[in-house]
């Protein structure tokens, strides 16, 4: 008989793995390039990828309409809805328009949705508790919490992690996005054991994964989903020395992805693959000339290593 505590561990299962933290192609008079996101999404998929994150920073989500967001969950779903777990970047910096978000994705039939902090307005601890609990209250839908202060400004403080995940049953995870690994530890000590952590930070997965992180929400992948699948299993069948190897072949690759705001580096890269068009959406600006001839040296470094 499966205990609640079981079924707790069930849920946060759901969270092991690499997700790719999905771009937004766009077509040279800046609509969405659909043929190029289905290609990605397969590409995704035959690479074996754990789960898929549409519309969130490396969606360049702030930039997209309403109906140009839902319609790329919508097709996400529609693609790999029991391939991936599908996890869907819904949160703003307002409540109610993350409430609205969230029942149009609850409604398209996503697994999750990613929370980012509310930017801007720069909430308190207090203020953030009573915005996550409303959001988690609007559908029955996995909430994945994400603190990314480098974004937003502000990050969810671990008191703040460890009542949401003890105050509501479906806000199951955190995603990491602030370069501190030592933030595992302290979620893990503070939350509920069913509690996931996601690294949200390509170079420091190896770090998270030995802390204690589930998986990886990665802006990698999107390039090179075959290197970070491979890193993520040589730990957990604990080969961890070929874990140490390809986490030290890919690190600068994945600290260039970010030499300028993402997505515009890891668009630049793809677009060198040939699957899409370089092109950000205003205000981002395309990779700069000093900046793509140090990620071209980059790439050509990684291809010639060979690493998986």
């Amino acid at each position: 008989m499966q205990t609640k505590k079981d079924l707790k561990m069930t849920i946060k299962d759901k969270l092991n793995g690499v997700f790719t933290a999905l771009i937004t192609p766009f077509n040279t008079d800046g609509s969405i390039d659909w043929k190029a996101f289905d290609a990605l999404i397969e590409r995704q998929l035959e690479a074996g990828i754990h789960g898929l994150v549409p519309v969130g920073t490396t969606g360049e989500a702030a930039t997209l309409s309403d109906n140009e967001a839902i319609k790329i969950i919508e097709r996400t779903v529609e693609l790999a809805k029991g391939k991936a777990y599908i996890l869907a970047g819904t949160g703003s910096n307002s409540t109610e328009k993350t409430i609205n978000a969230t029942k149009r994705a609850a409604d398209a039939g996503v697994d999750g949705v990613l929370l980012v902090t509310p930017y801007y307005n720069k909430p308190s601890q207090v203020g953030l508790i009573s915005h996550y609990e409303a959001v988690a209250d609007c559908a029955e839908v996995d909430n994945i919490l994400y603190s990314v202060p480098g974004r937003c400004g502000i990050a969810i403080d671990i008191s703040t992690a460890a009542h949401l995940s003890r105050s509501r049953t479906n806000i199951i995870a955190i995603k990491e996005a602030g370069g501190a690994p030592e933030r595992v530890t302290e979620l893990r000590a503070n939350c509920d054991p069913a509690f996931a952590v996601h690294c949200g930070d390509d170079g420091l997965a190896l770090a998270f994964y030995t802390l204690g992180a589930t998986g990886l929400t990665s802006v990698l992948s999107n390039y090179e989903p075959a290197v970070c699948l491979a890193l993520y299993n040589a730990w957990q069948n604990g080969n961890h020395e070929r874990a140490l190897q390809i986490h030290e072949d890919i690190f600068q690759l994945a600290n260039d992805l970010f030499i300028e705001n993402s997505p515009a580096p890891v668009k630049y890269a793809i677009s060198m693959q040939g699957y899409i068009n370089n092109i950000v959406r205003q205000p981002l600006a395309t990779l700069q000339p000093g900046s793509t001839a140090v990620l071209e040296k980059t790439i050509k470094t990684f291809l010639e290593k060979k690493v998986i």
